[in-house]
C-alpha cells in the first residue's frame, strides 16, 4: 500500500466532507431566519468575502503593505483558501441537494479537457489562462 495514502478510500473521505457540509448547511438554515432564495444569494456573495480574505492573507504573508509589514503566514493563506472551498461547497449544496455529484461531474469534465501546450507570450500578456479550468 502506498504510504502516502490513507487506509480509507477517497470516497469515504468525500462522504465525510459532504456530510460535514450538510451539517453546516443545516446549522446555517436554522440560524439565518431569512427566506431560502435570499439565503442562497447571500451564500454565493459570501464567496467574494472569503476570496478577499485570501488576498489579504497573501498581501500580509508577502509584506506588500509597507505600513503593516508581514501580518500573515502562508499557513494563514492555506486556511483562507480552505475557507473559500468550504464556502463554495456550502453554496453549491444550498443550490442543489445533488452537490457531490455536480462537483464530481464538473471536476471530471475539467480533467478531461484537452491540454494546450504553452506558447510564448505576446507582449503585454502572461500567456496563461486559468490553469485550473483551462479558461
Amino acid at each position: 500500500m502506498d504510504q502516502r495514502r490513507s487506509p480509507r478510500g477517497h470516497e469515504d473521505r468525500d462522504h465525510d466532507i459532504w456530510r460535514t457540509v450538510d451539517e453546516l448547511c443545516g446549522w446555517l438554515d436554522a440560524e439565518t431566519g431569512i427566506p431560502p432564495a435570499q439565503d442562497l444569494l447571500l451564500r454565493m456573495l459570501k464567496l467574494s468575502e472569503e476570496v478577499g480574505e485570501v488576498a489579504q492573507a497573501v498581501i500580509g504573508a508577502t509584506g506588500q503593505n509597507p505600513r503593516k509589514g508581514a501580518t500573515h503566514s502562508w499557513q494563514d493563506v492555506e486556511a483562507e483558501l480552505c475557507d473559500v472551498i468550504v464556502t463554495a461547497m456550502v453554496a453549491l449544496r444550498t443550490l442543489t441537494p445533488d452537490a457531490p455529484a455536480v462537483l464530481d461531474r464538473h471536476v471530471r469534465g475539467v480533467a478531461a479537457r484537452p491540454r494546450v501546450p504553452s506558447t510564448p507570450s505576446r507582449p503585454g500578456t502572461t500567456g496563461h489562462g486559468d490553469a485550473a479550468t483551462g479558461g
